[in-house]
């Protein structure tokens, strides 16, 4: 699980989201639903994300910043 993280920290920081280990678990899921993979499969959701970020790695951002955008609420509160 989560076995892609190490490689998207400039990721993360360009969606503006702090990974932790309180949040890590429903990062990976959104991320998985994002994706359209089914969670948990870590090498098949690296792999959409690499395609999606050669595709368009502004656009997967954005998409990224606000599927996340509920988690950067719960930070706050």
């Amino acid at each position: 699980m989560t076995c892609y993280f190490r490689h998207m920290k400039h990721i993360f920081e360009k969606a503006g989201i702090e990974v932790t280990p309180d949040n890590r678990k429903e990062i990976d899921r959104i991320i998985s639903n994002l994706v359209n993979v089914d969670y948990k499969d870590c090498p098949k959701v690296w792999s959409e994300i690499k395609r999606r970020l050669a595709e368009d790695e502004h656009g997967f951002v954005s998409d990224l910043a606000r599927a996340l955008e509920p988690l950067k609420h719960m930070e706050n509160s």
